[in-house]
């Protein structure tokens, strides 16, 4: 089975694209253009450029040594933590820059739930010179300041969002809109492996570095260009697709995903879609998503402002009912304590999102010669108020 997209921009039976017809000009514009603008010599060139040198690739491989040890097998980090601007977003945040460049955009909308994806996105139009509009729900703002700062600094307008549970979700809504009512001069940067066909397949390979990256590590320290079991987050799915990409078609590669509990799958809390979810359609894509019995999108919950979105990519839906991927949810409490313990095994502060992986490990047990790669998707700077809550640090 081939767990790419295919030439409908479908994995399986997800993904596609349920547009209203105002949009149709600009998405039938991208599909036809992004394939052979991402091939350009001249595109691959400022590329991979602005990745060394702006962006800080490649980013280290690093051997957890105190964790590795506590739980009997061979961890390895992927710091995606120390990329410019603190998270993973920024690969695909480049890549989309300049493909709106070549498309001669002049103003660029996003939307952000954790803020990661509007500060990178914010920093490569200020980087470009281009007018950079990002919709945020109203109780993301509140709970992620330090990144709404960040933007506001880099020259953004943030678009508080009143609607709904003031969320990603939401967000993604109000950006639509924008888009449908600006079509000639914007370009859209979606965060995630999510949306109307291409989005999802873009994204992926602009995050695809990461697995690249990590085949070339794995060489170079263990001898191997696989690993045993790559871990990541999934909210909408963007670090997780870039870090599985190279090893899809792999099967003795195990992927594992890890979704967002909550205050627990059964307890009307959580963003736990593989358990939860049926298929639907949200933002324009056919996928596994959280809804009530007449399909009304039910409002997801996670502690993690990254996670909390009730759908998830079209990749993860094909893993998840193919069984490609192995599905793993993990609660608030038992993300946190994760997050915590990194911190003081191995002196790095991950984000809320990635601490989810980190749990992984109290709750499935790994050979001891096995290779583990976790993709660390972003530091926990912007969540330090919620670590500082939660464990009651003042």
């Amino acid at each position: 089975m081939n767990y790419n997209i295919d030439q409908n921009g479908y994995y399986g039976d997800f993904g596609g694209a349920y547009i209203p017809e105002m949009l149709y000009p600009n998405i039938f514009e991208l599909k036809q253009k992004y394939i052979s603008i991402i091939n350009d010599i001249s595109f691959k060139k400022e590329f991979n450029q602005l990745l060394e040198e702006y962006v800080g690739r490649p980013t280290p491989l690093y051997f957890a040594k105190r964790l590795s040890k506590k739980y009997n097998t061979k961890i390895y980090l992927k710091r995606e933590d120390l990329c410019h601007t603190g998270a993973h977003k920024i690969n695909n945040t480049v890549g989309q820059i300049l493909l709106a460049k070549h498309l001669k955009k002049k103003r660029i909308i996003a939307e952000t739930g954790a803020g990661q994806h509007g500060v990178a996105t914010a920093t490569v139009c200020a980087l470009m010179g281009i007018k950079c509009v990002v919709y945020m729900g109203a109780l993301d703002i509140k709970r992620q300041a330090p990144n709404v700062a960040r933007m506001k600094m880099l020259g953004a307008e943030v678009k508080s969002v009143q609607s709904g549970s003031k969320t990603l979700k939401d967000a993604t809504n109000e950006a639509i809109r924008d888009w449908i009512n600006n079509p000639l001069n914007t370009h859209y940067i979606i965060g995630s492996v999510v949306g109307p066909h291409p989005y999802p397949d873009m994204v992926a390979r602009f995050q695809s570095i990461i697995s690249k990256e990590i085949q070339e590590q794995l060489l170079e320290k263990e001898n191997r260009s696989k690993p045993d079991h790559i871990i990541a987050c999934v909210g909408g799915g963007s670090n997780a697709a870039g870090a599985y990409y190279n090893f899809l078609n792999d099967k003795t590669v195990n992927l594992i995903a890890v979704e967002a509990a909550g205050k627990g799958i059964d307890s009307g809390k959580s963003a736990a879609t593989s358990a939860l979810g049926k298929d639907g359609v949200i933002h324009g894509s056919k996928t596994l998503l959280m809804q009530t019995h007449d399909g009304q999108i039910t409002e997801p919950y996670s502690i993690s402002a990254g996670l909390d979105y009730p759908g998830v990519g079209p990749l993860h839906s094909h893993l998840f009912r193919t069984g490609r991927a192995e599905f793993i949810s993990i609660t608030d409490e038992n993300a946190m304590q994760s997050g915590l313990e990194l911190t003081q095994l191995e002196g790095i502060i991950p984000a809320i999102e990635t601490s989810h992986a980190f749990a992984v490990f109290e709750n499935r047990k790994f050979e001891t010669n096995d290779i583990v790669v976790v993709n660390l998707s972003g530091r926990g700077d912007k969540d330090l108020d919620t670590f500082i809550n939660f464990f009651k640090l003042k």
